[in-house]
């Protein structure tokens, strides 16, 4: 098969003139630099190259690569990034107004998901991961079966399910049997695997939830493999429970109507460079991926190794978590903290990138995210390490002599001065539901300080942002630790969605 991105190569170079869209005509006048020459293979759909919406040739062929590397039934390509195939694949098994079973810590694209279809939410509260040692850095864990399972019994009406693996630190979920328990009520469970799109091609890492049982599955393929930003895959299982102990004689989800709403949800002038992007990226991890996959494991133990003689610096390591054996982690994430609140989150984020030009993923109050993927070089290994060790010589010099640590380089930054409590961890917090997402988000509304917003019903989605997950979300009822913990956090110097000039959207009492 010819890949898609050498074939827009082969147009590119040819003499073929454009009397067609995009206005830029691959003209390099139009552009300069490596910008010029994403242009020249940037077309539309022309002769010879498919038609994604309807893909009966080399789309066709790209697609069906993809679904024979993760065992899937069909594969989607998708340019409008996980968001699109998580509207669609939420649309596809719902009706209008119903009822879905959803893990609280779903990302702000399953709540408008919700919104949009007026569901009615039930929620899957995940643990809290402890480190080996019991350390609490305020990270979500996974969901429980047993949780679904008790869910299920008293939501019996619930039309699906929809859970997060692995989270955003990189924390997976048992899907097997969630999805066993999940199909013994005869619905689909869709997974939003957006940061596992490099599960299944390796032993050491998770098993993609595309062999576990779930019905659909969306991978955000930018975020952890070789594809660029808004690139990703819906995979729909051809009944999908060869690994279930209960197999449907069909499919939980109908093709046809899932189709419809990728139709609806995604563009329909798909971007020929991002979908070369997916085909390329498709192409090193049929060839390469799991030596590249074993590579980096490799790196990671020699880092983990170099910086282990560090006191206050730390990885954490929620696979031993207590009480919790099903837990896995994914090898790509770490979580970077640092003992005895000597340094919050932020300002560990703002000494790395502006001391070192080393950029982390996020920041949360109390750790930093790196995403470590297949293309990382030893040098970005080597530089993280170097680094690590450079701040933890001087915190223990520091400390031994009994001073505050000297940061020049901090001098102004967001979290100076702000020292977070042990007792300040992020706890998971229940909000009690009063109104549908959909009504409390179309309702009107009227703006109030953070600070007096306790016990009023929230009309806009309030989350961090990354990653996404939703500190409250339209019309749940505010409660005091929920206010506390936003003065926490915007302390800590995070950027807060949903909160302007210190003030919320409440529903307007009448």
């Amino acid at each position: 098969m010819e890949e898609l991105y050498r074939k827009l190569e082969k147009y590119r170079d040819s003499d073929y003139y454009p009397f067609h869209m995009p206005g830029h005509k691959r003209n390099r006048e139009a552009a300069e630099g490596a910008l010029a020459e994403s242009y020249g293979l940037d077309i539309t759909e022309i002769e010879g190259f498919d038609n994604l919406h309807q893909a009966q040739g080399i789309l066709m062929e790209e697609q069906k690569r993809a679904a024979r590397l993760y065992g899937s039934g069909q594969s989607y390509f998708l340019v409008n990034g996980s968001t699109c195939g998580i509207l669609s694949a939420v649309f596809a098994v719902t009706e209008q107004g119903g009822k879905i079973l959803m893990a609280r810590n779903c990302h702000k694209s399953v709540y408008h998901a919700v919104y949009l279809r007026e569901l009615e939410t039930v929620y899957l509260q995940p643990g809290m991961a402890a480190g080996k040692s019991g350390e609490n850095l305020g990270i979500s864990g996974g969901i429980e079966p047993e949780a679904a399972a008790e869910a299920l019994r008293e939501h019996p009406d619930c039309r699906a399910v929809i859970v997060t693996s692995p989270t955003y630190e990189g924390i997976v979920s048992d899907i097997r049997s969630i999805a066993d328990i999940v199909h013994s009520y005869g619905i689909p469970l869709i997974v939003d695997e957006a940061h596992g799109a490099h599960f299944g091609f390796h032993e050491a890492y998770p098993a993609s939830s595309t062999g576990l049982g779930a019905d659909l599955v969306i991978h955000s393929v930018h975020k952890t493999l070789p594809a660029m930003t808004q690139t990703a895959l819906l995979h729909w299982m051809d009944n999908g429970h060869g690994n279930s102990l209960h197999r449907q004689e069909k499919s939980l989800v109908d093709k046809r109507k899932l189709e419809k709403y990728l139709k609806i949800f995604q563009t329909s002038s798909p971007s020929y460079v991002l979908m070369a992007s997916v085909s390329r990226c498709m192409g090193i991890v049929e060839k390469e991926g799991r030596e590249r996959l074993n590579r980096l494991l490799k790196s990671r133990c020699r880092f983990l190794e170099r910086i282990k003689e560090c006191f206050y610096v730390r990885v954490f390591d929620a696979a031993q978590s207590a009480g919790n054996t099903s837990m896995q982690c994914d090898p790509c994430k770490l979580v970077i903290g640092i003992r005895e609140n000597r340094l919050t989150g932020q300002e560990l984020y703002d000494i790395l990138l502006e001391k070192y030009h080393l950029q982390m993923e996020m920041a949360s109050a109390y750790y930093v995210l790196a995403i470590m993927t297949m293309m990382d070089t030893q040098e970005g290994w080597t530089r993280l390490a170097e680094a690590l060790l450079q701040i933890d010589d001087g915190l223990k010099r520091a400390v031994l002599r009994q001073e505050e640590i000297a940061r020049p380089e901090m001098r102004g930054s967001k979290a100076e001065g702000y020292r977070p409590e042990a007792e300040q961890r992020y706890k998971t917090i229940i909000l009690n539901t009063e109104m549908t997402i959909s009504e409390a988000y179309d309702a009107e509304y009227e703006s109030v300080k953070a600070t007096d917003s306790a016990g009023r019903i929230a009309a806009e989605f309030i989350n961090l942002y990354p990653p996404g997950i939703p500190l409250a979300v339209p019309g749940e009822r505010l409660a005091e630790a929920v206010t506390e913990g936003l003065m926490h956090y915007q302390r800590c110097g995070l950027h807060i969605q949903g909160v302007e000039n210190g003030r919320i959207r409440v529903v307007k009492e009448k």
